[in-house]
């Protein structure tokens, strides 16, 4: 036996005995398992076993009675688990982990009675009692930014855990992701780090790398901080722009070290935030390995870089927090000192975090840009990103896409997990993964939208937008091939500039072509273009020029 089915093994060790709390089914069917009569009785078997295990049972689906291996088709193991799932609810209980193996045909047995040449998947599923969890809470996203050592992770893993860093970026670590998340599955934990807040003040987590522990935040919290950590190093930009234009944000953090100072890095960061309209706040870092002096020094230089860009610093401890809260928006930054080492400075973090009003709104129809997909066995296509706004729930019809040809297909709404825990609903700001009946992973593409059955989306290849070039050797002209980071969207796009041509500085009107494939876009969203050192940021006017 292998060590990935020892939880498989466990279950078949124990079986299916009366008055206990594990349950054998070879697969379940909504027509004969979902019908009149049935569905209530095996509700209560579920409920019994919920009970018999002190709020914990264990369904062991794709073997047989006997707990011999029948192994079942993909399709039918996910049959199952929407069942069983209605079954659960019934029950007033919820699914909290699904795990899978595939059975090999060639396998002869993991016990005596496993049946040869079955093939197929067989799953252990663990059902806790109390229902679904449904957030409620208020909940924003930072987007986190800052030159490579400049303490961001640093900072962000000291906040969330409530633990002095060792001065060696030992609380860095908390914000590692691990392949192993990704592979379990509807994780879409893009943000990488979470804590929130009670009425007692915050909840933070003891092991951030245990996602029951992430969970258990999720659930205690009445608000919600997710961070969407970036990359530090020049190379990486691009993966910079994709954390902070890709997700729907409600503020950024940008970290700068005492001892360092603000760096070109520094200024590019800054940049691409204050060009999104994304509210800033600015943490000097490590300012226990500095002098009172030098801090200060390092604060009138970011005061300083700021108002190069038309923005009003704001230092927080010369006003107070609450004045930093009233003011903080697209034209004024706040400034504070911190440091991980001695916790200098995040308490007033915390309360910042805490009363900060959300930025996103709610309202409107459901709107998400794909950032990333993925396959779960047994559960099959997952779309993760943050939603734009509006609701989406359990069961709902979406339309995906455009495809390649432009084209929309229609998908259902499998269900939906948000740092590790199912809801039955998930609004605008929360970063979740939704699996998706009726599609292929494969088939979903990063830049891809979910909206609602009843839209009328028209995808475009080619719009105009008012742009700024930030940055250029010499000048853009007619052809100049940037990359464009629009929402989740990455795409090389061609630019025909209004008069031939844009000098650094300029502001002017530029017709913008998708050289591969349409996407939805709508006038006055945001974007950012780059193509080796240059850079500039833009606004969509018209998505339907010459019309």
């Amino acid at each position: 036996m292998s060590a990935d089915r020892a939880a498989l093994q466990r279950a078949l060790d124990r079986g299916e005995q009366e008055g206990g709390s594990v349950e054998f089914k070879e697969r379940l069917t909504r027509e004969i398992h979902l019908a009149h009569g049935r569905m209530e009785s095996l509700a209560a078997q579920l409920r019994h076993r919920v009970l018999s295990g002190d709020g914990v049972a264990t369904y062991v689906v794709g073997v047989t009675d006997d707990g011999g291996l029948a192994g079942i088709d993909p399709d039918a193991f996910s049959e199952s688990m929407d069942v069983l799932s209605l079954l659960a609810e019934e029950a007033g209980a919820h699914i909290e982990d699904v795990q899978t193996w595939g059975i090999d045909e060639s396998e002869t047995s993991i016990r005596a009675s496993t049946r040869n040449g079955s093939g197929g998947l067989v799953g252990v599923a663990t059902i806790r009692e109390g229902g679904v969890l449904d957030i409620d809470s208020e909940h924003i996203v930072v987007g986190t930014a800052g030159h490579v050592d400049h303490g961001k992770s640093t900072l962000v893993g000291s906040l969330v855990t409530g633990q002095a860093d060792d001065g060696e970026g030992g609380t860095r670590g908390y914000l590692d992701v691990q392949p192993h998340e990704v592979q379990r599955g509807l994780s879409a934990d893009l943000s990488y780090a979470v804590y929130g807040f009670d009425d007692d003040g915050p909840v933070r987590m003891d092991n951030p790398h245990r996602k029951s522990d992430r969970a258990r935040v999720v659930e205690e919290s009445d608000r919600l901080v997710s961070f969407v950590d970036t990359v530090g190093h020049e190379p990486w930009l691009r993966t910079t722009i994709r954390g902070l234009v890709g997700q729907k944000l409600d503020y950024g953090l940008l970290t700068v070290a005492a001892d360092d100072g603000p760096t070109k890095t520094t200024r590019e960061h800054l940049g691409i935030l204050l060009a999104t309209e994304l509210p800033t706040i600015v943490a000097i870092t490590k300012t226990d390995a500095v002098s009172e002096e030098r801090a200060t020094e390092v604060e009138r230089e970011v005061e300083q870089l700021l108002r190069e860009v038309g923005k009003v610093p704001l230092r927080v401890e010369r006003h107070g927090v609450d004045v930093a809260i009233e003011e903080v928006d697209e034209n004024v930054v706040p400034i504070l000192l911190t440091s991980a080492v001695t916790m200098d400075g995040l308490d007033m973090l915390d309360t910042m975090f805490e009363r900060l009003p959300k930025t996103t709104a709610d309202s409107g129809e459901f709107t998400m840009y794909i950032d990333r997909s993925y396959s779960v066995t047994g559960v099959g296509a997952v779309a993760s990103g943050t939603i734009n706004s509006g609701s989406v729930e359990t069961g709902d019809e979406l339309l995906l896409g455009p495809m390649s040809d432009g084209q929309f297909r229609t998908v259902e709404v499998r269900s939906i997990e948000m740092h590790y825990h199912r809801v039955d609903e998930a609004k605008a700001g929360r970063i979740v993964g939704i699996a998706l009946k009726g599609v292929r992973e494969p088939e979903i593409e990063r830049g891809m939208v979910l909206l609602p059955v009843d839209s009328d989306p028209e995808p475009v290849r080619e719009f105009e937008a008012e742009v700024m070039v930030l940055n250029h050797p010499t000048r853009i002209g007619t052809g100049y091939e940037p990359v464009v980071h629009l929402e989740t969207i990455s795409e090389t796009a061609v630019f025909e500039p209004e008069g031939g041509h844009l000098l650094p500085g300029d502001k002017g009107t530029t017709r913008v072509r998708f050289k591969f494939r349409p996407y939805l876009l709508e006038e006055g969203q945001r974007f950012v273009f780059r193509e080796g050192q240059s850079k500039g940021v833009g606004t969509v006017t018209d998505v339907n020029p010459g019309k």
